[in-house]
């Protein structure tokens, strides 16, 4: 149906079928009004916009094109899905991105039968994308699959053992590489963009078929030369020989903003036979958004923002953020010993490393998404005497595990890991939590596992890694600023597997490892108030532990309570197994391990969050209280925590 110019078309838009009953001279007006839709929502809520605003066009195109939700598309990362969000039935709900109770911020499949595969870790697409188009060929089906990917995704591995296992199958798989920094390409235009819907057309496709029906008919060496001399030929003229040599069939490259090129080609590749193909398509990050485009990240992250002048509105800091205080501690450490380098899998703003390689550019090192190779690169730096340290989100460094156990852990290299963003994350939701870090670490031998209280510990934490060097270490620290305390000018080694005595009781023991120590002393002074002395202690280490203090607050106090942000078969767990060894739970002591809850918890307020996870002051003294009996006083404090009002 054509419209005026001057119609709003994204009002007629509730699902993708409605946009596929537009004429195609529509989607140019679509696309502008889309993306201005994207810029108004991000601008209330925050979120990941460049890579969003990189894919409108293409977005648009996909939907038109293919049959969705029938035809399966699938967006690595996520980070670009907030237009895909729009266009499938969610646009009522836009502004409640990364909001408790609103849309997750990535793709999720409880949310929406058009999100067909949870992404928020890279480079996952093409290997989900292949299972989903064997699933449809076992059970006789014709649908598409098709896989968007980021060039940065590009970088891990696991795309290339997918692309690799695609190349070697007949299953029809459809590919789009969406190149936004200009890392593979040759510049794009009308030449290329011939080229692209030549090849991936029928005729050409039929002619190519021919030629090999024919070449099989020769002698093995004469078909195998056809084959690279055609290959050899094609990827001159389009840039594509390193995905034929994987068995891809490459289109491309192509100008992934403008329709007239994106629409032919995605229609021949629709309708093309089997095997999978590959669409070259170059973008833009931050298209159509002056701020973006002028910012050197093209506004990869943002929190809200002004939409005029893309001023970003963030709440001044009241003490340093743990990133920052990391950074400037590693730096210091650095001057004065030239072993120590820093690596980071793409993400040098997130971990700090961009203050480091600012200060050590030869000593920092950006792998690209690729936590595999990270860890054991780090190992490799070990055994010639530097002393590594592997910065990585916790939720980043599971990709890695294998690596840290089987590269690092057994031959007790001392690699350090810096582990940021531990604990819950606020907007950024399941995905990326920091829960299980604890758990995963503690359990390998003679490693050193750390959490830093707060930001003062935290630089003691990175001076005691620098001091390990004849095993593992790691220590963690949450996202966000923290709590205030007065900053030593020097990180001091702590002495390895000791804690400390915070404030003295004799009722109930609080033992604390990492930031909920804060939550620990209010609720000290809670108990306090009701007439129950308490002692709170920072255990500082998960392992090893301090079995002098464990032993010492079992035999002085009636319960003991452990406070952690992670997982069950952490701390605690450790804890527990080293009082039941040693006989501490037998003379009727009463231990409360406080743990994150068996369940994964969605995007919200970090404070919020915790509540949920009863990790916060009022929940530690409900714990105390029903362990020493006094469960109808937890119960009235618990009403009164839930009444309206409560601050």
């Amino acid at each position: 149906m054509s419209t005026k110019p001057d119609t709003p078309l994204l009002d007629r838009v509730k699902t993708p079928a409605d946009l596929r009953q537009f004429d195609e001279s529509d989607l140019r007006q679509l696309a502008d009004e889309l993306r201005a839709e994207t810029i108004d929502a991000v601008s209330q809520t925050g979120g990941h916009l460049g890579a969003g605003l990189g894919v409108v066009e293409l977005t648009v195109a996909l939907h038109y094109v293919f049959n969705t939700p029938d035809d399966r598309l699938i967006w690595d990362v996520g980070h670009q899905c907030y237009p895909h969000k729009i266009l499938t039935g969610r646009r009522d709900r836009i502004r409640t991105l990364r909001q408790g109770g609103g849309l997750s911020g990535f793709t999720k499949r409880a949310e929406s039968e058009y999100d067909p595969f949870g992404a928020a870790h890279s480079s996952t697409s093409i290997s989900a994308g292949l299972g989903m188009a064997v699933a449809r060929d076992l059970s006789g089906g014709t649908n598409n699959v098709i896989s968007v990917i980021g060039d940065g995704a590009m970088s891990a591995g696991m795309a290339y053992e997918a692309m690799n296992n695609a190349g070697s199958m007949d299953s029809r798989l459809i590919i789009i590489l969406n190149d936004n920094d200009m890392s593979i390409a040759p510049p794009v235009g009308a030449m290329s963009a011939y080229l692209a819907r030549l090849l991936s057309g029928g005729t050409y496709r039929s002619v190519r078929h021919i030629a090999k029906e024919l070449a099989r008919l020769l002698p093995k060496s004469f078909e195998e030369r056809a084959r690279r001399a055609e290959e050899f030929a094609r990827g001159m003229a389009t840039g594509g020989t390193l995905f034929e040599e994987l068995g891809m069939y490459y289109v491309g490259p192509i100008d992934g903003h403008n329709l007239e090129h994106l629409l032919p080609v995605l229609k021949n590749v629709r309708d093309a036979g089997e095997g999978p193909i590959l669409v070259h398509c170059v973008t833009q990050k931050g298209k159509g958004y002056a701020p973006a485009e002028a910012a050197e990240d093209k506004y990869h992250g943002v929190s809200k923002f002004d939409v005029i002048t893309g001023a970003q509105s963030k709440a001044p800091a009241n003490a340093p953020a743990y990133t920052k205080v990391f950074a400037q501690s590693l730096i210091q450490e650095a001057e004065r010993d030239d072993k120590i380098v820093a690596i980071t899998g793409a993400m040098p703003s997130g971990t700090g490393l961009d203050l480091f390689g600012k200060a050590f550019p030869e000593r920092t090192f950006d792998v690209g998404i690729a936590e595999q190779h990270a860890v054991t690169f780090a190992a490799g730096l070990a055994t010639e005497g530097y002393k590594p340290f592997a910065t990585i989100y916790s939720t980043f460094l599971q990709r890695g595990y294998d690596q840290v156990v089987h590269d690092v852990a057994i031959q007790k290299l001392p690699v350090r890991f810096a582990i940021d963003r531990a604990g819950l994350v606020g907007a950024d939701g399941a995905t990326h939590a920091g829960s299980f870090d604890v758990t995963y670490l503690t359990c390998l031998p003679d490693f050193v596992v750390m959490a830093a209280a707060d930001e003062a510990e935290l630089k003691h934490m990175v001076a005691t890694s620098v001091a390990i060097d004849d095993r593992p270490s790691a220590f963690r620290y949450p996202r966000g600023e923290g709590v205030g305390v007065d900053m030593p000018e020097r990180g001091i080694p702590l002495e390895i597997g000791k804690g400390r005595i915070v404030r003295e009781g004799s009722k109930v023991a609080i033992l604390s490892l990492g930031t909920r120590l804060q939550e620990a002393l209010k609720a000290a002074e809670q108990l306090g108030a009701l007439g129950l002395s308490a002692t709170v202690a920072d255990a500082r280490f998960a392992k090893p532990l301090d079995e002098e203090l464990i032993a010492r607050l079992a035999r002085e106090h009636e319960v003991l309570i452990t406070i952690e942000e992670g997982s069950v078969g952490g701390f605690g767990s450790h804890v527990l197994d080293f009082m039941a060894r040693a006989g501490l739970l037998d003379g009727g002591l009463k231990v409360r391990p406080m743990t994150l809850p068996d369940f994964f918890i969605d995007q919200d307020k970090p404070e919020k969050m915790y509540d949920l996870a009863r990790l916060n002051a009022p929940q530690i003294v409900e714990t105390a209280l029903a362990a020493l009996g006094l469960e109808a006083k937890a119960r009235d404090l618990s009403d009164a925590a839930l009444a309206p009002g409560r601050a």
